[in-house]
């Protein structure tokens, strides 16, 4: 089975180096991947607790509030709550900051990677999605 356009001729030798360096590519791929599934759920589950502190800004300070910690609901006071979605949102904060970190590193190398088999291979490779 023949990949390329009838006529055309891959004169392109892969080395070992060649292969190590679109080894490394695919491996930087899945890793962006994965961080990229788990930023967009840290930033869904903050997105949640921005809207739920919102409404529980609303109740009086001294009413109490059901409270998820685990499987189980607790009743908890108002203030005590919003510290501990306070709590949460930051946590949530410097776990997205961190993941953005990584993908934005992963990005610089997956960059240059394909900068170098571009610049050697040309057309003969894709490394677009």
């Amino acid at each position: 089975m023949e990949l390329l356009p009838k006529g055309q001729k891959n004169s392109a030798e892969v080395s070992w180096e060649d292969q190590q360096k679109i080894n490394e590519f695919s491996t930087h791929i899945s890793k962006k991947d994965i961080l990229t599934a788990e930023l967009e759920k840290l930033q869904t589950e903050k997105e949640y607790i921005d809207d739920l502190s919102m409404e529980i800004e609303l109740i009086d300070e001294d009413d109490n509030v059901d409270y998820k910690i685990g499987d189980t609901f607790v009743l908890i006071k108002q203030s005590e709550a919003m510290e501990r979605l306070e709590n949460q949102n930051g946590y949530l904060e410097t776990k997205i900051t961190e993941l953005e970190t990584q993908i934005e590193g992963l990005d610089s190398k997956l960059g240059a990677l394909k900068k170098q088999l571009y610049a050697k291979f040309g057309t003969a490779i894709n490394l677009e999605r």
